[in-house]
């Protein structure tokens, strides 16, 4: 027995990809879960880029936007790349586009109806336009919004309670305004400190879904079918081009393939191909999945479905090349790619939402192509946009596309120099 566990033992200690998969890639995938859902302070919590459109212009919404610029939560955009001022129709744009998740718009007549009368009986409400792939910011935000409207303006508060007051109780004794007057000053200083005066002072905030997905059932869908899509899109282009080519190397049959005029160049280049087709079909049979059992509406973005389904499969099949000419064995192969897929996945979007993580992580993720891929289908699906529109995707996968097979012909040497 103890032999057995010696020889056990020893073997582990040489095999390198054993000790990967034994004890790197649980503590990889702990330390990320751990940070998207593990509900730690600092770096972990994302900020939530905001767009705010001040359409009034007075002294209670300069406050709201100067408050809104000290939340630790929020980065807030209030000027367009072009012009001086945001205004809806751009604030609208920027939420469709996918540049942020929110935009505040403070309609004209918000601060002199605060000012005239509180929150009370407030007729004129904040508009929050949201983009619900991200259920998460538009309820940050409204809390956040509340919490700053009651905390940014006590003083001006103040006076529209009293406004009401005299209103409907009859005028302030001097006596009275003497001593309203010296809290005001005091209210006004402590702005952005006061606490919040509950539910029944709330500034009233009306939501509105600019992607208007009660009209698009089935959208989102297609961000899983993506997601999963492009994971197991991996592990097939890996089995597919290290498996065949290990199995021709130990066989001897790619010593003799070498020998004819198609050369590793052209050996390459066509498994690569074949790698692509393979991959095309199988992200084509599950969005077919998505619209006959899910009613993902795939026949009305076939144009850019196209577009990205290739561009995908092309930069999996040159990753899975990548890998192949890289392993010397099975073995090394199985654990290279395991470990960098279900990587790769968990940063990229495939298992959970890219929103979900740390600013850090999300940054972190665009290294991987799933985020990129992930990426592209959710305009394609999600956002309406064009083909012109994708060119950012497509520019970084079809980079990756000629990276990997460069690197793969590099790597390929080998088998011409045994």
């Amino acid at each position: 027995m103890l032999t057995l566990l010696r020889i056990g033992w020893k073997n582990l200690t040489r095999d390198r990809v054993a000790q990967t998969l034994t004890f790197v890639l649980p503590i990889v995938f702990f330390s990320i879960f751990a940070s998207v859902f593990g509900g730690r302070a600092g770096d972990s919590t994302p900020r939530v880029s905001v767009a705010v459109v001040d359409e009034d212009q007075s002294e209670f919404s300069r406050r709201v936007v100067e408050a809104l610029r000290q939340e630790s939560a929020l980065r807030v955009r209030a000027t367009a790349p072009d012009a001086p001022a945001l205004d809806r129709p751009g604030a609208e744009r920027l939420v469709r586009n996918g540049d942020v998740p929110v935009a505040i718009v403070i309609h004209k007549g918000v601060g002199a109806g605060f000012e005239e009368r509180g929150f009370a009986g407030s007729d004129v409400s904040i508009v929050l336009l949201a983009d619900p792939s991200d259920p998460v910011a538009p309820q940050l935000v409204q809390g956040l919004l509340q919490k700053v409207t009651m905390t940014a303006a006590p003083d001006l508060m103040m006076q529209g309670g009293m406004k009401q007051f005299e209103r409907y109780a009859g005028a302030l004794t001097p006596e009275q305004r003497k001593s309203v007057d010296g809290w005001i000053p005091r209210l006004k200083a402590d702005a952005g400190t006061a606490s919040n005066g509950g539910a029944a002072m709330s500034m009233p905030v009306q939501v509105i879904d600019v992607m208007r997905t009660d009209d698009r059932k089935g959208s989102l869908i297609s961000f899983y079918a993506a997601g999963i899509g492009v994971m197991f899109l991996l592990f097939s282009a890996v089995g597919g081009a290290g498996g065949a080519l290990l199995d021709e190397a130990e066989s001897g049959t790619l010593e003799r393939l070498l020998s004819t005029n198609i050369g590793m160049s052209g050996l390459l280049a066509g498994k690569w191909l074949f790698l692509t087709l393979i991959g095309v079909a199988q992200l084509t049979v599950m969005f077919l999945w998505g619209r006959l059992v899910f009613g993902l509406p795939l026949f009305s973005h076939i144009p850019g479905f196209v577009v990205m389904t290739v561009v995908t499969a092309s930069a999996a099949a040159a990753l899975g090349l990548v890998l192949a000419t890289l392993a010397r064995t099975r073995a090394q192969l199985s654990g290279f790619s395991t470990l960098l897929i279900l990587t790769m996945s968990a940063l990229g979007g495939s298992m959970f939402p890219r929103f979900l993580m740390s600013e850090t992580m999300q940054k972190l993720g665009l290294i991987t192509f799933n985020a990129w891929a992930l990426d592209g289908y959710l305009k394609v699906f999600w956002r309406n946009a064009g083909l012109w529109e994708l060119w950012p995707q497509v520019l970084v996968l079809s980079a990756l596309v000629v990276t990997f097979l460069s690197l793969s012909r590099l790597l390929a040497r080998r088998w011409e120099l045994a």
